[in-house]
């Protein structure tokens, strides 16, 4: 096993209900420099709302894209990692059968975390993007299976959470409990207009619990809110007419809210085959964008901020920096449970 003081690797999985995405990152300073990445669509909660389980196909998906994390954290000599899975695996029934199998397939033991520590994650993976300023702001994090609202307030370190909710409305789960788009232009504005509203209705609560704290927030300075999540990384892409996807580009960018708004709508009313041509988007993400600007489109209601902050990190490098800070410290930031040395997999 490699000692305490060298040159260590951590890594990071984080198994989505769309996305399985792996980093490996070395420390620098209070800093990481990434050394290897994977990410694939690999759609494991397809049919979970239909089925409340997870498809045979969705799964051996997975473990595919599982198998070449596994391959990539023996060859970079891994000394800690933590992976988790969310939404997809804590609704379906058999989820927890799925993770034992992925520990006897793959080696990789995967933690099915609360949808409270997805948000604490998500923070602390992309929290130094957000404008600087005064009062209570916003992030969330739009997933597959569900999004995360977080209010915080800004420290000097890690920022303090206020409040949180989770819905569980993500591209995925939103895309597959409204059906088939339709084949007209009627069909496809009355379907997003129902998907906005279904967000909408899940959010109330919470708008109403965080009302103080926006009234509050604007009497400061502008509204500050920031987004992790390929809707807004993709509607960033737009905004910028990038002919292809570059994070260099995206991440830490700072869009007008009405842009995301404009670039919203007018997806909403092209047909699927329309957006599949359109640079960024492609085959994979053309049916799911949809469900993503409806739920943007809410939070943008909630948190009516004119600037919107994109941030293409989030739970991965929120894992690596509780990794790193807790080993190089001697602090445990996380459960010991959660910390599995590569040498010892089975």
């Amino acid at each position: 096993m490699p000692r305490p003081g060298g040159r260590q690797s951590y890594a990071a999985i984080d198994l989505g209900t769309n996305n399985c995405r792996l980093l490996i990152a070395r420390p620098s300073g209070e800093n990481f420099t990434v050394i290897d990445a994977f990410s694939r669509v690999v759609r494991l909660g397809e049919g979970l709302a239909q089925s409340g389980r997870l498809s045979d196909e969705a799964m051996e998906r997975t473990l595919a894209a599982l198998r070449v994390c596994a391959d990539k954290l023996m060859r970079r000599n891994v000394y800690l990692a933590r992976s988790v899975a969310t939404e997809a695996c804590r609704r379906a029934v058999n989820g927890p059968e799925f993770i034992e199998r992925v520990r006897k397939e793959t080696g990789i033991a995967l933690d099915i975390i609360s949808a409270r520590e997805e948000a604490r994650l998500a923070v602390l993976g992309c929290h130094v993007l957000l404008e600087a300023g005064l009062g209570p702001a916003m992030i969330f994090d739009i997933g597959g299976g569900s999004t995360e609202l977080v209010l915080i307030e800004s420290t000097g370190t890690v920022p303090r959470i206020l409040d949180w909710q989770s819905v569980p409305w993500g591209v995925v789960s939103l895309t597959e409990s409204c059906g088939p788009e339709g084949t007209t232009l009627e069909d496809r504005l009355a379907r997003y207009r129902h998907m906005h509203g279904l967000v909408a209705d899940s959010f109330a609560a919470f708008a109403k619990r965080v009302s103080p704290a926006r009234e509050s927030a604007a009497q400061t300075g502008p509204l500050r809110l920031l987004g992790t999540s390929g809707t807004v990384t993709t509607l960033a892409s737009l905004h910028l007419e990038l002919p292809q996807y570059d994070r260099r580009m995206v991440d830490g960018l700072i869009v007008p809210a009405e842009s995301m708004r404009d670039i919203s709508t007018r997806l909403s009313s092209m047909s699927l085959a329309e957006r599949r041509e359109l640079n960024c988007i492609g085959r994979e993400r053309a049916d799911l964008v949809v469900a993503g600007c409806a739920i943007l489109e809410a939070i943008l209601d909630l948190w009516p901020a004119a600037r919107l902050g994109v941030a293409d990190r989030g739970i991965r490098e929120g894992i690596l920096r509780s990794l790193i800070a807790s080993h190089s410290t001697g602090r445990s930031l996380i459960a010991a449970a959660d910390v599995q040395p590569l040498e010892s997999r089975p």
